[in-house]
């Protein structure tokens, strides 16, 4: 998976981003995790160079702490981060929703239709990998869709300090059947072209995370760091 989209040329720094984002993202490397540039550049072949602006790419991202003197580690999940990136992630997509209910891109909707039938087989199979990916190309077609891909950027950039934590959530058929029926509102209201009914769907469908993000500081105390 291209965790934020695809560049016309893709050097060594890409390739390293990609691969260390996904394996953060889907918690194959868990908050506090020591990652060395050394034994990453030797993993792939590379100079410590491209790993070096990858980790500075993931710092930025609020996904690896880079400390001076010592090891750089995974990041720790942090509240105050997590709702700075879910504030600007709404507000940024109820205006996408808003623009593709007033005026889609109707050229978008096979691939919308597409995907949420391949949502659909995720839950059958019981992938949650598969499922955060369509979940990923879903909101990133909602962009497409209201002409605005620009803002997925903004949203990708911000989804990624809360995507850690939907893969922690993610773990029955019933959470993924939730956010499966909620995607199918907000298509329903962007097609029959109702705006506000678009804005209620994403407000519940992005609202759902509270909960979860409370029980898992709960229950996974330890990756936080505030």
């Amino acid at each position: 998976m291209v965790a934020l989209g695809t560049l016309e040329r893709t050097t060594s720094s890409d390739v390293v981003f990609d691969e260390l984002f996904e394996k953060i993202t889907r918690l194959e490397l868990l908050p506090g995790t020591k990652i060395s540039e050394t034994d990453v550049a030797k993993s792939f072949g590379y100079s410590r160079q491209p790993v070096r602006e990858a980790f500075t790419r993931l710092a930025n991202l609020n996904l690896l702490m880079v400390r001076p003197q010592r090891a750089t580690i995974v990041r720790p999940f942090s509240r105050k981060l997590i709702s700075n990136a879910r504030f600007v992630r709404t507000a940024v997509e109820l205006e996408v929703v808003r623009a593709a209910a007033l005026d889609r891109d109707k050229s978008v909707d096979a691939a919308l239709k597409a995907n949420l039938r391949e949502q659909a087989d995720a839950i059958s199979a019981g992938d949650v990998g598969a499922f955060h990916d369509l979940d990923y190309q879903f909101h990133k077609l909602l962009c497409a869709s209201a002409k605005q891909t620009f803002a997925f950027e903004i949203i990708a950039d911000n989804k990624a300090q809360v995507d850690r934590l939907c893969m922690l959530a993610l773990t029955s058929k019933e959470a993924m059947e939730t956010l499966y029926h909620d995607h199918q509102a907000l298509l329903q209201a962007l097609f029959g072209g109702q705006a506000q009914a678009a804005d209620q769907v994403l407000r519940t469908h992005l609202d759902r995370l509270t909960p979860t993000i409370d029980a898992i500081y709960t229950t996974h105390n330890a990756y936080f760091d505030d």
